[in-house]
C-alpha cells in the first residue's frame, strides 16, 4: 500500500475496529495533551462543578446579560444618585405644578411642583434597599429554619411545617395593612421586617425539601459512616448542594418585594412622606392622571422595569442551575 503524503493540518487516529478516522490537528493535540485521554497516562481531568457550568451558561445567555446590566445601573444610581440627577428630591415649587418636560426637568413636574426625574432617580435607592435587605433576611431565616427541620426531621419538622402553614394562610397585603398601620416610623426597616416576617415560610419550605433530598445521597451517608459530625455534614456536604433552589427563589422574590413595598406605600401603610419612594409618587400622581399623566408614568415605568429585570435574572439563574434543563 503506497504511503500517503503527510498533511500538516490533518492527523490520523486509530479506531478500536482497526480502521482510521481523520482528525483535525487541534483535536489530535487535545487527545495527546488531555490527562487521562486515549494517549495520555495522567489522572483524569477534573470535572467542572455545577457553579462553573452555571456561570458558563449565564455568560452566554442574553437575558442574563441584559437584566444584569439593568440591575447594575440601578445599584449604581442607588448608591450615587447625584451622578445623573442634580438637586434635592424634596425641593418643590408649586408654581411649576403639573408642568411638562423642560430643561432641567426632562420628566416634568408632579402635582406638588417636584421634579419627577429627580424623585424617580432617588426612589431607586429605597426600592433597591428594601428588596435586597428583605431578600437577605428572608433567605437567611428561611434557610436556617428549613434546613434544620429537613436535616433533623421528627418533632421539630412537624412543628415548623404547621407554623409555616399558618403564615401561608395570612394574605400579604391584608397583613401589611394591619401590621404597618400602627407603625409611625418613616424608615424602611418596619417594611423590611414585615416582609421577612411573612416571607420566610416560602424559602423555608424550599430549603427543607432540598436538604431532605441532599441528605439521602451516598456521599452524605459515607461522611456519616466515617464519623463526621452533624454540623460538618450539614455545612460541608449538604448546604452547598441544597442552596441552588434557594438562590433561584430568592432572586425572583427580590422583584416581588420591590413591588410589594410600592403597593404598601401606595396604600399609605408603607413608607410615608418625606421619604422618597416610587409607591409614594404613584399614589400622589394618581389624582392628576388626566392632567399630568407624566407624573404617574415615569415612576410606574421605573418600577415595572426594575421588577422585570429581577424576574428575568431569576429565570436565567434557574435555567442555569437546573440540571434537567441542560
Amino acid at each position: 500500500m503506497p504511503e500517503q503524503p503527510f498533511e500538516p493540518d490533518r492527523a490520523i487516529a486509530g479506531t478500536g475496529a482497526g480502521g482510521a478516522m481523520d482528525l483535525a490537528t487541534s483535536e489530535a493535540q487535545t487527545l495527546e495533551r488531555t490527562p487521562g485521554g486515549p494517549l495520555g497516562t495522567g489522572p483524569a481531568a477534573k470535572p467542572r462543578s455545577l457553579w462553573s457550568d452555571a456561570w458558563r451558561d449565564l455568560r452566554r445567555n442574553p437575558v442574563f446579560i441584559v437584566s444584569a446590566l439593568v440591575i447594575l445601573f440601578l445599584v449604581v444610581i442607588s448608591l450615587w444618585p447625584s451622578l445623573i440627577a442634580s438637586g434635592s428630591p424634596l425641593s418643590c415649587d408649586l408654581a411649576k405644578a403639573q408642568e411638562g418636560s423642560q430643561p432641567g426637568a426632562p420628566f416634568g413636574y408632579d402635582g406638588q411642583g417636584c421634579n419627577v426625574y429627580t424623585r424617580t432617580v432617588y426612589g431607586a435607592r429605597t426600592s433597591v434597599t428594601v428588596g435586597v435587605c428583605a431578600t437577605l433576611g428572608v433567605a437567611l431565616l428561611g434557610s436556617v429554619l428549613g434546613g434544620l427541620a429537613g436535616f433533623f426531621g421528627g418533632f421539630w419538622d412537624s412543628v415548623l411545617s404547621r407554623i409555616t402553614d399558618v403564615f401561608f394562610a395570612i394574605p400579604v397585603v391584608l397583613g401589611g395593612l394591619v401590621l404597618l398601620s400602627v407603625v409611625t416610623s418613616n424608615t424602611v426597616w418596619p417594611v423590611i421586617g414585615f416582609m421577612v416576617l411573612l416571607g420566610w415560610p416560602q424559602i423555608s419550605r424550599i430549603a427543607r425539601g432540598s436538604v431532605i433530598t441532599a441528605r439521602q445521597n451516598d456521599y452524605v451517608q459515607a461522611a456519616r459512616a466515617l464519623g463526621a459530625s452533624n454540623s460538618r455534614i450539614l455545612l460541608r456536604h449538604i448546604a452547598p448542594n441544597a442552596v441552588a433552589p434557594v438562590i433561584v427563589v430568592a432572586t425572583i422574590a427580590l422583584g416581588t418585594y420591590i413591588a410589594l413595598e410600592a403597593t404598601l406605600s401606595y396604600l399609605g401603610v408603607g413608607l410615608k412622606p418625606p421619604s422618597v419612594s416610587w409607591g409614594i409618587d404613584i399614589s400622589a400622581a394618581s389624582p392628576y392622571i388626566r392632567n399630568a399623566p407624566h407624573a404617574l408614568l415615569w415612576p410606574s415605568g421605573a418600577l415595572a422595569l426594575t421588577v422585570l429585570a429581577f424576574i428575568m435574572l431569576g429565570d436565567a439563574v434557574r435555567d442555569a442551575l437546573d440540571p434537567k434543563l441542560r
